[in-house]
């Protein structure tokens, strides 16, 4: 089923065009990542999904219906700014916005202590939100945003402020959640995480699609002209002929090769100066096709 899906929709505040003619569409089972560079309208289209704001002119639809609020009660929606109250209980905030959710505060209270359980922050049930960490913050406000159970959830910026372990215990979540059959939509500046975690893409820059399909097609689109070396001794091959850029990060080097570069003969120099414990040719990373589409044009 088509979870969420914009045709042609555009949007403006006064003179700026902050979305135009932007079309997407999400499946359930989806993993998807709206992407782009800051002021790109990724902000301002998730505000419309969330019938935060109304577009200009085109059409939203949630569930395979014309966009109604009271389908918005199937949607969860996690914020890059944090929304919680400073003095209130972490439990007694969840009770609160599984309520605002339609949930009775019984079953709110139990999902509350499941779900805390299940993200790792039981023993802050009872704490006050500014005893907090942004990191555990950042996770009451995931559970806020799928604790009612929604079918399709929307997340804006959801590793910010999260360490290592935690941001791989939201990334497993997440994983499950698509699985159970969710729509997800996230928005970040994480390549690393968009490239393991998503199934498709939209990439927007100046409020318009420039770039959007399945990550794997996407990526394979791309010329195999990147090598990974992993190695131990002279680093003089990254002054090879066949290299156009090389960045060494102390016995890891990522190399971009000269248009139709050699990478065996570059194996060869490499293996003559230095031990070679990976030589890898890859794909560009979504992180390189990201910069090399948006480019300078910034807004």
């Amino acid at each position: 089923m088509t979870v969420v899906e914009l045709e042609s929709v555009t949007k403006a505040y006064e003179s700026k065009v902050a979305v135009s003619e932007l079309s997407l569409k999400v499946e359930g089972g989806q993993m998807f990542g709206l992407l782009g560079p800051n002021g790109a309208g990724k902000t301002s289209t998730i505000r419309m999904m969330m019938g935060i704001t109304i577009p200009d002119s085109g059409s939203i639809r949630l569930f395979d219906k014309p966009f109604d609020r009271k389908a918005l009660e199937r949607v969860g929606y996690l914020p890059e700014e944090r929304g919680l109250y400073k003095k209130m209980k972490v439990v007694e905030q969840l009770v609160f916005f599984g309520q605002l959710h339609g949930l009775e505060p019984g079953e709110a209270r139990k999902r509350a202590k499941a779900w805390a359980e299940r993200m790792e922050i039981a023993e802050s049930l009872d704490k006050k939100t500014e005893e907090l960490s942004k990191g555990m913050q950042q996770k009451i406000q995931f559970i806020a945003s799928v604790m009612h159970d929604p079918g399709l959830i929307v997340m804006d910026e959801p590793f910010s402020g999260l360490d290592p372990v935690n941001a791989v215990l939201v990334e497993k979540t997440l994983l499950e959640l698509k699985a159970e059959g969710r729509a997800i939509i996230f928005s970040t500046h994480r390549m690393d995480q968009v490239e393991k975690l998503c199934d498709s893409i939209c990439l927007v820059n100046n409020g318009r699609a420039v770039l959007a399909g399945r990550v794997r097609e996407i990526k394979g689109s791309y010329e195999r002209n990147r090598v990974v070396v992993e190695f131990e001794g002279s680093a003089e091959f990254l002054k090879s002929e066949e290299i156009a850029e090389a960045k060494n990060f102390s016995g890891h080097a990522e190399i971009k090769l000269q248009e139709h570069g050699d990478a065996q003969k570059l194996l060869h120099e490499a293996a003559a100066m230095a031990k070679i414990y990976r030589f890898e040719l890859v794909e560009p990373s979504l992180e390189e096709i990201f910069i090399q589409t948006v480019g300078g044009n910034k807004e």
